[in-house]
């Protein structure tokens, strides 16, 4: 449970992942003019994004895979399913973000502003002037964009793999604090589709069941 929380863009329990006692790494990047285009064409791309929802696989470190479905409304909301046998969901109505596990009946919940989501949930998205950038890479028809969740790490702990030339969201690696990692792919991506506030509602107990009746 804990660590596909982990693993959806370091976002909902990612207060964990952030190690202290590092100094932060210089500001300065040697960036190149043609990587500076390119992280202002993938900002773009991003604060573009309005609503998108799509599928993705989750690779644990051992090789494990799971799998859902996800939708985001921007600004700040998000809803990721888990297909059985997973009992996760997570959901952000644009101020908290909850994590429940129906297998537990378990519903956690931490606040937006704490987590590192504005990397994909915000309005108004500048990867090339972030204090959280730490490097870029071409791969193989990809952009990697290589970012730390706190401003106390020296060593970036999520990549975010971008495709080359369109700039589509394709992956995201994490990596915790002791070093393994976890790739989220995505697939079958649909910006701009209608979606139902009640997919934004914050789960309470049995959240896959009916909502309490007040």
């Amino acid at each position: 449970m804990r660590r596909i929380a982990l693993a959806l863009l370091l976002a909902v329990c990612a207060p964990l992942l952030m190690a202290g006692g590092q100094a932060p790494p210089p500001r300065h990047l040697d960036l190149s003019a043609a990587d500076r285009d390119e992280l202002d064409a993938i900002s773009a791309y991003l604060s573009g994004i309005t609503t998108l929802k799509g599928g993705f696989i989750q690779v644990e470190p051992n090789g494990t895979a799971d799998e859902g479905t996800f939708y985001i409304s921007k600004p700040g909301k998000m809803r990721f399913e888990y297909k059985p046998p997973s009992p996760t969901l997570i959901v952000s109505d644009g101020h908290t973000v909850a994590v429940a596990n129906t297998r537990l009946n378990t519903v956690d919940r931490y606040p937006l502003s704490e987590t590192p989501l504005g990397l994909i949930l915000d309005d108004r998205i500048d990867l090339r002037h972030s204090s959280q950038l730490v490097s870029v890479a071409h791969q193989e028809g990809s952009f990697v964009v290589a970012m730390r969740t706190s401003s106390n790490r020296v060593k970036a702990n999520i990549a975010l793999v971008f495709s080359e030339p369109d700039y589509e969201l394709r992956q995201w690696t994490v990596i915790d604090n002791q070093g393994l990692s976890t790739t989220v792919a995505l697939r079958s991506l649909v910006p701009g589709t209608p979606l139902a506030p009640s997919l934004f509602m914050l789960p309470d107990k049995n959240p896959f069941g009916h909502r309490r009746q007040d």
